[in-house]
């Protein structure tokens, strides 16, 4: 191994005890988490749920390849949106109005989007597409930023020193990202399919909502069918997605959603979205020069803040830290599964296999299943958050531990001595970097997980929206939002803290990105 210095050791305690803090907060949070089970039997339930898993109906098969065309067409339509979009923000996105911009449109999870989007364009091919597009385009704003950041800028010193910022940008430091762009635009859509896989579950035609339909009826050999459907979708993607037909691609996906039909929305709707639905109630039914209508206003908005964001941002902040620290030990566990020296060729295999599962299916899915076995508590968001995040992280350590194997000596340890005394002590910064980044995204899937009935934020949202009480839904929003940005913010500042080099974490930030 190699030596370490006094400051190394600094470091290693300084992450190791980050993750000790980490892990002493969720066991602090630990009793005021809601683990209880539901009215019946789990085990039974899981039992009628296995014997349909091995016994997978496709009798619905017209059904199913309609889902599956559409949930393609959603994803290629919506991230094209998004990459276009965030194209165009990538060069101004030092500009602090257009980055904040960025970081609240991507902080809100795009099941919210299409929640919100719903009001103005019905349950249509419209909103699908704006739905993942909208998050899509802050997120490929900044990772487009960072490829540019970190090109070789000797091409631009190099430019005629009258050149304007757009011929520097285009002529200079464009096409060095190009590659970047082109391989990061790849797994996005990957991305992009499991959140159009999503949307199925708000009543667009995905695998998504016939996944939730046969679930209902209990047809659990018709689930299997869809889920069997689902990661042929993921895993064949590479396979299918060839450059060269991009072009074909879009212009049929463009051509599905123009044929889906779409319920009619009564006119001026986008008009009465923005000047009424979403004006708190005390300002739209009152007189905004009359004092006493602020005071009802602030009256309302303590209420709303009292009753509802504080109690459901307590309860997603309990989902988030818990379902950290256990993507941390699916990780830590996870990742030497994959690795040959320390699993065997076989346990390998049956690793590769399961992080593939778990990290390709979606955490409202994996939730969903879940809430069908131990019923609507916190238990099921922990247990979905925690096993795709964690199969995610533990994914990226095994590839980079394959690297490490690389350079170990010939005489180096196999087994459990090499996974604790060569590869961890390795991969720990990597690690700590990781699941500091996931924590953003934990908080915000945390929050859209109150859809199922979990008391997250997402809970009151759903309420708020049922209720037709747009106002209060948005300001629930607001909250969620400033809540994500505040843990990411958190997070930079503990990365900084704890020693994680910046370039080097935005490299593993997008692998993770594109990995989950």
């Amino acid at each position: 191994m190699t030596s370490i210095g006094p400051e190394g050791r600094h470091l290693r305690l300084g992450r190791v005890g980050t993750a000790l803090a980490f892990v002493a907060l969720a066991l602090f949070l630990l009793p005021f988490a809601d683990f209880r089970l539901g009215g019946h039997d789990p085990w039974a339930e899981l039992r009628r749920m296995w014997a349909g898993l091995l016994s997978p109906d496709f009798s619905s098969v017209e059904a199913l390849g309609r889902a599956a065309v559409l949930t393609i067409a959603f994803a290629i339509c919506g991230v094209a949106a998004g990459a276009s979009a965030g194209f165009v923000l990538a060069p101004f996105y030092r500009n602090a109005l257009v980055r904040n911009f960025c970081i609240a449109i991507r902080a809100i999870h795009e099941l919210f989007w299409a929640i919100l989007l719903m009001q103005v364009t019905g349950l249509s091919a419209t909103t699908g597409v704006l739905a993942i597009a909208i998050p899509y385009a802050g997120i490929f704003a900044k990772v487009f930023a960072e490829y540019l950041d970190e090109a070789d800028p000797r091409p631009a010193a190099a430019m005629p020193p009258r050149a304007d910022l757009i011929s520097v940008h285009l002529y200079a430091r464009l096409p060095l990202a190009l590659p970047e762009f082109r391989a990061y635009l790849l797994y996005r859509l990957e991305c992009g399919l499991r959140s159009s896989a999503v949307l199925g579950f708000i009543g667009l035609p995905t695998l998504g909502f016939a996944l939730d339909t046969f679930f209902r009826q209990g047809m659990y050999g018709a689930v299997a069918a869809v889920l069997i459907v689902y990661y042929l979708l993921i895993g064949t993607m590479r396979l299918w997605m060839r450059p060269l037909l991009v072009p074909v691609y879009f212009l049929a996906a463009v051509g599905v959603m123009a044929a889906m039909p779409s319920p009619p929305m009564a006119a001026g709707a986008l008009g009465r979205f923005l000047t009424e639905d979403i004006v708190p109630a005390p300002l739209r039914n009152g007189d905004a020069s009359d004092p006493e209508t602020w005071a009802r206003l602030g009256d309302w908005l303590w209420t709303l803040l009292a009753g509802q964001a504080l109690p459901g941002l307590a309860a997603t902040m309990i989902v988030a830290q818990l379902a950290l620290v256990a993507a941390g030990f699916v990780a830590l566990l996870g990742f030497p599964l994959i690795v040959r020296p320390v699993s065997g060729r076989f346990g390998a295999a049956l690793g590769h296999a399961f992080l593939v599962i778990a990290r390709s299916t979606p955490e409202y899915m994996l939730a969903y299943i879940a809430l069908q076995v131990f019923g609507p508590s916190m238990l099921p968001a922990v247990i979905a958050l925690g096993l795709h995040n964690g199969a995610i992280i533990a994914h990226l350590l095994g590839r980079q531990s394959a690297h490490v194997n690389e350079s170990l000596r010939p005489d180096a340890p196999r087994g459990i001595v090499l996974y604790a005394y060569e590869l961890l002590p390795r991969i720990y910064g990597s690690f700590m970097a990781l699941c500091l980044y996931r924590w953003e995204i934990i908080v915000r899937e945390s929050a859209i997980l109150g859809l199922l009935g979990i008391p997250t934020l997402g809970f009151f949202v759903d309420r708020a929206i049922q209720e037709i009480r747009i106002d209060r839904a948005v300001v629930l929003l607001i909250v969620t939002m400033l809540a994500t940005v505040a843990i990411d913010h958190v997070s930079r500042r503990t990365r900084a803290a704890i020693g994680i080099d910046p370039v080097k974490a935005r490299q593993e930030r997008k692998a993770a990105a594109s990995a989950g």
